[in-house]
């Protein structure tokens, strides 16, 4: 690897590293301002994402035992932020969905974020650099959804010697 390469790759990690901190940083202030923690600020942001949600496809995608879901669903629904509706289809189940105050609220946080990204970044690159970067954000998300399952797999234990991986 040429040493171009090889800052470059440098310069790169420290980048995304202190986008990754703004980002930490930014979902704490809003975990803050809705009362929150940062759990059900994810929770959150599926469910604006990604649509309703039942509590098991929550309890899979957060990495929570489904006790821990009912607490956080319990909270999110005392702050009417949520609610639980039978299934559309399984009237023995339930599918969980944003209530409007939260729509509200949420958009309140980030709709000035989008707007000002979306207007800074389409004036400032082209499509094609844009594509390029939504491949990068993609391979590099799929790379850390990787170490992050394989951290999951890491007994741990606190200070001490090294985590050891559990066999499968």
């Amino acid at each position: 690897m040429s040493s171009e390469m090889e800052k470059t790759l440098a310069d790169l990690g420290v980048a995304v590293q202190a986008y990754q901190a703004s980002v930490d940083d930014y979902d704490r202030e809003s975990a803050r301002l809705l009362g929150v923690n940062e759990t059900d600020l994810r929770c959150l942001e599926l469910l604006t994402t990604e649509g309703e949600q039942s509590p098991r496809e929550l309890s899979i995608k957060l990495a929570l035992t489904t006790g821990s879901v009912t607490a956080m669903l319990d909270r999110l629904a005392k702050l009417d932020l949520l609610v639980r509706s039978p299934h559309p289809v399984d009237r023995r189940k339930v599918v969980v969905r944003l209530t409007d105050t939260a729509e509200q609220r949420i958009y309140e946080l980030i709709g000035p974020l989008i707007e000002e990204g979306s207007a800074t970044i389409g004036a400032k690159y082209d499509v094609a650099q844009l594509q390029l970067v939504i491949d990068f954000l993609r391979t590099n998300t799929a790379i850390q959804e990787q170490h992050t399952e394989r951290l999951r797999n890491v007994r741990g234990g606190g200070a001490g010697p090294s985590p050891q991986v559990r066999a499968e």
